[in-house]
């Protein structure tokens, strides 16, 4: 089977990999979609390095196959995989981590914070830019009858990443959050806050994207660069801050904003990977009562969660997707997603 690789320096190639054998206690996922995620951009822009740590993480000696938000069908089980675990022809989400299984937080359906290190599927290990992947059988989730594979690629990671950040944030109905960046995260952090019946404000650098953000439910969209967004979002909550913040930008100033636009005994929630900030702990942190959050994707209890949430509130999560690719369209998929100015982009294998 052919499957796309980051090659480092904004170049992707389409190679030949055999197709992938069930262990004891895999399954073999036909892959229905593969979705496209911020994160994607690193290791596509950076220069590829055998054998290197990055975010803890050590890279693989060759280019794996890329994509970490799988969904499909299963098409083969391991000989170790009883019919409760998995069946034939299951539609499926993946958490896309392996850890040892043992420790608390893989006993917790956190694997990406295994205390002997993670497997990440798409970064060191195969994922799903290709037809078929090989998955251990208890990171699947079932996906609801009523989405969409293309949903399901969603919440397997942005959409399911947003939603884990505002349970943390403890968001309600009644609350006013604003959220930096719209792209697929913080598209899908509009979207679920929306839903949630909390009042949106959105902020991009980019005009498409904070169109995007305005269909998707936001009730004010900013430009930062035309002003000082705190000072526009005060104006907009009577002079005291959103209730909650999220950075999904990864920006150095994005994040700092975000807490300075937080009103006292508000909370702030960092999503965006990589990167730093600098703040001024006593006027923005502590003599505002801000709380400050990090949260990093999800739980497979959180993936069960989220799907329900969508599925039953009727949150249209399709609509994040404004591109549509084939495996050989992997170059012009990713050209484009990096100008960071469209929604989310999905490979549609099979």
């Amino acid at each position: 089977m052919k499957g796309i690789v980051f090659l480092g320096e904004r170049r992707t190639e389409l190679r030949e990999f055999p197709d992938p054998q069930p262990g004891p206690r895999d399954v073999i996922l036909e892959i229905k979609a593969s979705g496209m995620c911020g994160t994607d951009l690193k290791p596509y822009r950076e220069t590829f390095v055998p054998g290197a740590v990055r975010g803890g993480i050590k890279r693989s000696m060759e280019p794996v196959i890329a994509g970490h938000e799988p969904c499909g069908v299963v098409v083969e089980l391991g000989s170790a995989v009883s019919e409760r675990e998995a069946r034939i022809g299951q539609r499926v989400m993946d958490h896309h981590y392996q850890g040892c299984g043992v420790c608390r937080h893989c006993m917790g359906g956190w694997r990406q914070m295994c205390v002997d290190g993670a497997v990440v599927f798409g970064s060191v290990a195969h994922g799903a830019h290709a037809p078929y992947m090989r998955v251990p059988v208890d990171t699947l989730v079932t996906l609801p009858d009523e989405l969409s594979f293309e949903t399901g690629a969603a919440i397997a990671c942005g959409t399911g990443t947003a939603f884990g950040a505002l349970n943390r944030l403890s968001l309600h109905g009644d609350e006013t959050i604003a959220i930096f960046g719209q792209g697929p995260v913080g598209l899908s952090a509009t979207q679920l806050a929306h839903a949630m019946g909390a009042r949106v404000i959105a902020l991009d650098i980019s005009s498409e994207r904070r169109g995007l953000a305005a269909e998707m439910g936001a009730d004010i969209t900013l430009d930062p660069m035309v002003g000082d967004p705190v000072e526009m979002i005060l104006e907009h909550t009577q002079g005291e801050g959103a209730h909650k913040t999220m950075d999904a930008s990864s920006s150095p100033q994005a994040r700092a904003q975000a807490v300075r636009a937080t009103r006292a005994w508000g909370s702030c929630c960092y999503v965006g990977e990589g990167g730093e900030v600098t703040l001024d702990v006593s006027p923005d942190l502590l003599r505002r009562q801000i709380t400050l959050l990090g949260s990093w994707t999800f739980s497979t209890g959180g993936l069960v969660d989220c799907a329900r949430f969508v599925a039953e509130r009727g949150v249209e999560v399709d609509r994040l997707f404004t591109d549509r690719w084939t495996l050989s369209q992997g170059d012009e998929a990713y050209r484009l997603f990096d100008e960071q100015k469209t929604g989310k982009g999905v490979f549609l294998p099979s």
